[in-house]
Formats: structure tokens, C-alpha cells, sequence
């Protein structure tokens, strides 16, 4: 698969099949995520990667949206420096998660994004530094055929290339 047929088929999975992932495709998963450009090469990144079924459990409680941890064969917590102190950070960790998650989109491992929306409570869970914040998790596992299944396009689906995008300056 190449990347820009990995870009249009990618959707987000939040629901995965109760089967581990083979340790080679974490680290695959991983290295994509570690391998990422960052601002100035700073990369502002730490990963936990987690397999334990009960953190993962606890740290689906999180994010108001992140249930789908719970179910997950590997959830990967992003860590980073404050992002208010450098804006580039957050830019710098969506594309570290960007990576990883088409990464493993090739080898059929599927993927949702969890804001953490209570980071202190992560902290406990997971035991990281003060240094440290999380704000972004990722899931990953099988999909279930039930998440691959075809379906309906959303109302509206995607805007036209025209609403998004200006040539040379706005108007």
C-alpha cells in the first residue's frame, strides 16, 4: 500500500478484535512514531506503550471520548514537554501520532486518537514526571469486521477541494 492510498482508506477504529498484536508490529509501530519530523529535530516526545488490560482500562476514563482504550491490544500515551511553552509541540506530537497510526494502518492494524482530558489523573496511572504532560493516547488493534464493515457516508462527508483550499492569497 502506498502512503496516499494509506491516507484515503485510513478511518478511525474504535473497535478491535480481543487478539495481541506480534511484538515485531509494535515496534514497527513504534519506530514509525519515533522516526517522525519534529520542529528543529527536538523530538518532544515520550512514548508508554501499554498492553496491560486494567491501565488500559483506567486510562479510558481519562477523555470523555477515550472508551475506546479499554478494548485496545496497545494504547501508546504521547508525552511531551508543556505544549504552552513551544506551540510547535502539539504540531510536533499530532505527526509522531500521524506516523504511528499509518504505520500500522499498512499492516491492518487499526487506530483512534484519545484526548486526555484529565492529564493529572494519567499521571497517576501511568507514573510519569512532573516534566511531563500527555494530552494525546493512541489505540491500536485488530478492527473488528463490524468496524471495517462498509457504511452510509456521513451527511455532508468531506468538503470539496474547493472549500478548503486558496491559491496564492484568501479570495
Amino acid at each position: 500500500m502506498n502512503v496516499y492510498d494509506a491516507i484515503r482508506a485510513k478511518r478511525a477504529i474504535r473497535q478491535f478484535e480481543d487478539k495481541p498484536l506480534p511484538d515485531e508490529i509494535i515496534q514497527t509501530i513504534l519506530n514509525a512514531g519515533r522516526l517522525s519530523q519534529s520542529s528543529k529535530n527536538t523530538q518532544p516526545w515520550q512514548f508508554i506503550a501499554i498492553r496491560d488490560r486494567s491501565i488500559l482500562e483506567a486510562l479510558s476514563k481519562t477523555g470523555a471520548f477515550a472508551g475506546h482504550l479499554a478494548g485496545a491490544a496497545l494504547g501508546v500515551a504521547i508525552l511531551s514537554p508543556n505544549p504552552d511553552e513551544k506551540f510547535q509541540t502539539m504540531f510536533d506530537i499530532g505527526q509522531t501520532a500521524a506516523y504511528m497510526q499509518l504505520a500500522a494502518w499498512e499492516l491492518g492494524v487499526g487506530s483512534c486518537i484519545a484526548s486526555i482530558y484529565e492529564p493529572e489523573q494519567a499521571r497517576e496511572i501511568l507514573g510519569f514526571p512532573q516534566e511531563w504532560t500527555l494530552r494525546i493516547a493512541l489505540s491500536f488493534g485488530y478492527p473488528t469486521a463490524e468496524a471495517i464493515a462498509p457504511r452510509p457516508a456521513r451527511p455532508g462527508g468531506r468538503k470539496s477541494m474547493d472549500e478548503v483550499v486558496k491559491w496564492n492569497k484568501w479570495g
